[in-house]
């Protein structure tokens, strides 16, 4: 299969790169870091921010007759919502929401033409419980909820799921500076988890393969807590 994985350079998106590829498939990787990227034999720079490479990303999709779609790549700010400015507004909502819906937009032609295709999308755990002083960042991950199942909806009768993963909190970069932002030690974030330990970037990646296995063909619109028991409490 032909896998576009947006974000494939490091945490969650390198792990779901690597264990994609290992299973044989063909990684269309996407990010920033052109160095990182060389990794792979496909691959695009990118910054989702970006207008024009945003575009220059959906004619590559739109040429590459991608299978698979992984929206991964998601970015993350903590701060009071009083000293939230209008340019962190716009751009975590064009990184962790718009660029998603543009990119599947683009996909999914392609996956109509066979009758089959795959849409998983990196969440939040965020966007399903909320996180003070991370209200942008909840925010943009819970509209990427609602899209998935409205679009779960629309693509059915094409073969096409689209499903979303909501990880809590991952042992990652971005994760381990997200609980040193916070107001609480990691230790102490840890001891709020029912399972004691945060997830690891293999357990989603382990996700994402079965989620885009013929396995998975009944599983559309779902919103997948990969929490290690965060969101059912304490």
């Amino acid at each position: 299969m032909n896998i576009l994985v947006t974000g494939a350079t490091r945490g969650i998106g390198k792990s779901i790169a690597e264990q994609l590829k290992c299973s044989g498939n063909s990684i269309f990787a996407v990010g920033r870091n052109e160095g990182l990227l060389k990794a792979y034999e496909n691959y695009l720079v990118c910054d989702l921010a970006d207008k024009g490479d945003l575009e220059k990303l959906g004619i590559y999709i739109q040429n590459s007759k991608i299978d698979v779609l992984i929206n991964n790549a998601g970015e993350y700010v903590y701060s009071p919502i009083e000293n939230i400015n209008y340019e962190e507004l716009e751009h975590i909502v064009k990184v962790n929401l718009e660029a998603p819906v543009y990119l599947i937009s683009k996909a999914v032609t392609y996956m109509k033409q066979q009758g089959w295709g795959r849409v998983v999308n990196i969440g939040s755990i965020s966007g399903v419980m909320g996180e003070a002083n991370a209200s942008l960042y909840s925010a943009s991950k819970s509209g990427l909820i609602g899209v998935t199942k409205a679009l779960a909806l629309e693509l059915a009768e094409f073969g096409i799921t689209v499903n979303t993963i909501n990880p809590g909190w991952v042992d990652t970069e971005m994760g381990n500076s997200s609980a040193n932002d916070g107001d609480w030690t990691k230790e102490e974030i840890v001891q709020c988890i029912p399972q004691k330990r945060f997830v690891t970037p293999d357990e989603v990646a382990g996700m994402v393969k079965y989620l885009i296995s013929d396995d998975a063909k009944g599983v559309t619109g779902q919103s997948v807590n990969l929490c290690a028991g965060l969101s059912v409490g304490c």
